[in-house]
């Protein structure tokens, strides 16, 4: 073959080659080409004291995609989703919310700590992405005004309405308030005092601890010496656990009630006999809702245990969100956005889901849980 032949051959390759590239290439700055998955973030704690609640709700949403994808898909494509640890923290938070960002994913799917989704919740508002957040309930999320930002659990003041409501009806008066100075936790307490005292109650003590704590033996000598009807945690779980076996051991009195924060099994774990009774502000677990009995058994045979108390609205989340990239009829964060906001009706699992003109639900969903031969079970 002449020299000029070769040249003819290895150009007209390269224009082949070229030319298939080009074919599977964007043109909207970011749909991905057909073919591509449409890929989901999540900012969850899957480490640290709150890890196990995270990989809870990290199971729930890969089994969410799973059955979309067996089913199709959306829009001809499958999701895919890509996990970040935030370890409950604000500054690692961030940086997580920066790398999904980075990521060009459409829209995110997370949030258990209030005091993390707060700042990641800014990140994903000025890129643009929608947030649809399955835990966190702090009534500070809503009030930033973001319309990117939708929550699909109760906000702290139902709950802490709960909790206030049941002392109320068991007579118990003089109420304990402890939290651990984060923002979900700061939050609560703080509504949990407007409603006792709406109720007619009397906050006799208001106290704040490190919840990195071991020893709560000063706290729990004060807390006796107040004689308390009532004792209301708003932290999370791994400081409630030790908090109980000391609250037992000291012999205060009255009732032990704890935040949705505490509601998982390493609470009773970590409290041990001593968890008998606790009572819960929550969002009741799966196994306790009307419906979800195919979820239930679904989740404990894909993971071998049991779903944890934010797994069917993590799965829940994912739902909607595919639900509303099918209603947009595109992957385009704006449009995503608009059609989760215009949810109607949708149907999830223990939930009607529609938004408010803050994004928030329009009814609580929060119960009384309490602890029975070391399991939970519905108190009211």
């Amino acid at each position: 073959m002449k020299k000029s032949s070769i040249v003819f051959v290895v150009i007209l390759t390269l224009s082949i080659v070229l030319a298939a590239c080009s074919k599977g290439s964007t043109s909207d700055g970011g749909e991905s080409k057909k073919g591509d998955a449409i890929v989901i973030g999540s900012v969850i704690p899957t480490s640290g004291n709150n890890a196990t609640d995270g990989k809870d709700m990290k199971n729930a949403m890969e089994m969410a995609i799973s059955e979309i994808n067996d089913d199709g898909g959306v829009l001809g494509k499958k999701l895919k989703l890509e996990v970040v640890d935030d370890a409950c923290d604000p500054q690692t938070a961030t940086s997580a919310a920066n790398k999904l960002v980075s990521m060009k994913v459409k829209v995110v799917v997370g949030g258990y700590c209030s005091g993390s989704t707060l700042p990641a919740s800014g990140v994903f508002h000025n890129a643009g992405i929608p947030l649809v957040v399955p835990a966190a309930n702090s009534s500070e999320l809503p009030d930033q005004g973001y319309d990117s930002l939708f929550l699909i659990n109760g906000l702290v003041p139902d709950q802490s309405k709960t909790g206030a409501d049941y002392f109320n009806e068991k007579g118990a008066k003089n109420i304990v308030i402890v939290h651990d100075n984060s923002a979900y936790a700061r939050n609560m307490a703080d509504f949990a005092k407007e409603h006792i005292e709406k109720n007619g109650g009397k906050v006799v003590g208001f106290e704040a601890i490190n919840p990195e704590e071991k020893d709560f033996s000063s706290l729990m000598t004060k807390l006796k010496s107040l004689k308390p009807d009532g004792t209301y945690f708003t932290g999370y779980y791994a400081a409630a656990g030790l908090m109980k076996k000391q609250f037992d051991q000291k012999d205060v009195s009255g009732l032990f009630m704890v935040g949705d924060g505490s509601y998982s099994q390493d609470l009773i774990d970590i409290a041990g006999a001593d968890a008998e009774g606790i009572l819960v502000t929550a969002t009741p677990q799966a196994s306790f809702i009307e419906g979800a009995e195919e979820f239930v058994t679904k989740y404990e045979e894909k993971y071998s245990l049991s779903p944890g108390p934010f797994s069917a609205l993590s799965y829940n989340g994912v739902k909607l969100v595919a639900d509303a990239i099918k209603r947009a009829d595109s992957t385009d964060s704006a449009k995503v956005k608009q059609a989760i906001k215009e949810t109607k009706g949708f149907a999830g699992i223990g939930q009607t889901i529609e938004f408010n003109d803050k994004n928030t639900l329009n009814e609580s969903n929060f119960k009384i849980m309490t602890v029975v031969n070391g399991k939970f079970d519905i108190a009211k």
